[in-house]
C-alpha cells in the first residue's frame, strides 16, 4: 500500500513537472532574441550632380542581417547591403550643371551596425504589440567606385584623377575608395505570424566623402592632362566634358567643379523580412528578463 502511494505521488509530481516545462502554448511561445533577415529596396544618391534631391536615378538595392533584441524597445541590427548609384547633368534644372555634362555610376557596398528605438512595445507573437515605428542610427563602412563610359569603354575615374590628383599638385584631393558613414532613417515593424517580422525602413546614409561622385572641388585646367596637344588623354576629356553653345569648353582653372561645402550621401527604402527561433526553456531561466515587464 506504501508503495503503491509513493508511485502515485511520484507519478503526479513527474506531470506536474512536464506540464510546467512544457512548450507553451500559442499564446505563450518564447522566441530567441536574435533574428535573421533579408532585405530588398530601392537606392538614390545626393550629392554635387544630385542637388536638389532628385529621384532620376533609383537602383535595387539588397542585402542581410541579424537583429538582437535587448528588451521590447530597443535592438541592435549588423547588416551588409549592396546596391549601385548614379548621376547624371542631364538631369539638372540649372543650365550651369547642364552645360558641365558630368555623369557617374558607382557600385556600393556597405557593412553597418544601426540601434532601432521602438515608439511602442514590439513582441512577436503578442497580439497586442503586434506593430511599432521606430528611429534608427548606426555607423558604417562602404566601399565605392565611381566610373563613366567613354565611346564605348569603362573608366574608373578615381585613377584618372580628373580633379588633379595625379598631378603632385593637389595630393590633397586624393580619395580611397572607402569611407565611413552614418546611417540615419525611421521605419515600422509588424510580425506577419509568430516568429516572422516584416518592416519597412528608409535610412539616409551621410558621409565623410565628398567623391562618392567624383566631384567636389575646382578645375585644374585641361593642361594638367594633355602632355600633347595633338593627342588629347581620356581624362582631359573625361574630366570636363562640357558642352557650351560656342564651342568652349566650361573648366578653366580655378573655376568651380563641384561643391566641396557639404558631402555626398545616399538613402536606402529597403523592406525586410525576418525570423525569429522559437525556444522552450523553462522561464524561470533566461525569459525572465525578456518578459519582466509584460
Amino acid at each position: 500500500m506504501m508503495l503503491r502511494f509513493i508511485l502515485n505521488r511520484l507519478t503526479l509530481l513527474s506531470m506536474a513537472f512536464c506540464f510546467w516545462c512544457m512548450p507553451p502554448a500559442m499564446g505563450q511561445q518564447f522566441y530567441a532574441r536574435t533574428e535573421y533577415g533579408l532585405q530588398l529596396g530601392t537606392s538614390t544618391y545626393f550629392g554635387d550632380l544630385n542637388t536638389n534631391y532628385g529621384l532620376h536615378f533609383i537602383r535595387p538595392a539588397g542585402g542581410a542581417f541579424v537583429r538582437y533584441s535587448f528588451n521590447l524597445y530597443i535592438a541592435l541590427k549588423g547588416m551588409v547591403n549592396y546596391t549601385k548609384i548614379g548621376y547624371d547633368d542631364r538631369f539638372a534644372q540649372n543650365e550651369f550643371q547642364k552645360i558641365r555634362n558630368l555623369r557617374f555610376r558607382s557600385d556600393i557596398i556597405e557593412a553597418a551596425v544601426v540601434a532601432e528605438f521602438n515608439f511602442f512595445r514590439f513582441q512577436t507573437g503578442d497580439k497586442y504589440h503586434r506593430f511599432t515605428p521606430f528611429l534608427a542610427g548606426g555607423v558604417g563602412v562602404f566601399y565605392y567606385s565611381p566610373y563613366t563610359d567613354y565611346q564605348g569603354v569603362r573608366y574608373n575615374l578615381r585613377s584618372l584623377g580628373t580633379e588633379g590628383q595625379n598631378t603632385g599638385l593637389y595630393n590633397n584631393r586624393r580619395y580611397k575608395s572607402y569611407s565611413i558613414c552614418f546611417p540615419v532613417g525611421i521605419g515600422i515593424k509588424y510580425w506577419l505570424r509568430p516568429g516572422m517580422n516584416f518592416s519597412c525602413e528608409a535610412l539616409n546614409r551621410f558621409t565623410l566623402t565628398d567623391y562618392i561622385d567624383d566631384v567636389s572641388n575646382t578645375y585644374v585646367g585641361i593642361d594638367k592632362f594633355v602632355p600633347d596637344a595633338d593627342h588629347p588623354t581620356v581624362a582631359a576629356y573625361l574630366q570636363d566634358p562640357s558642352m557650351m553653345p560656342d564651342g568652349q569648353k566650361l573648366g578653366r582653372a580655378g573655376k568651380q567643379r563641384g561643391d566641396n561645402a557639404t558631402k555626398d550621401q545616399y538613402l536606402m527604402l529597403n523592406f525586410t523580412l525576418s525570423f525569429q527561433l522559437k525556444t522552450y526553456k523553462c522561464p524561470a531561466n533566461e525569459f525572465n528578463s525578456w518578459y519582466d515587464n509584460r
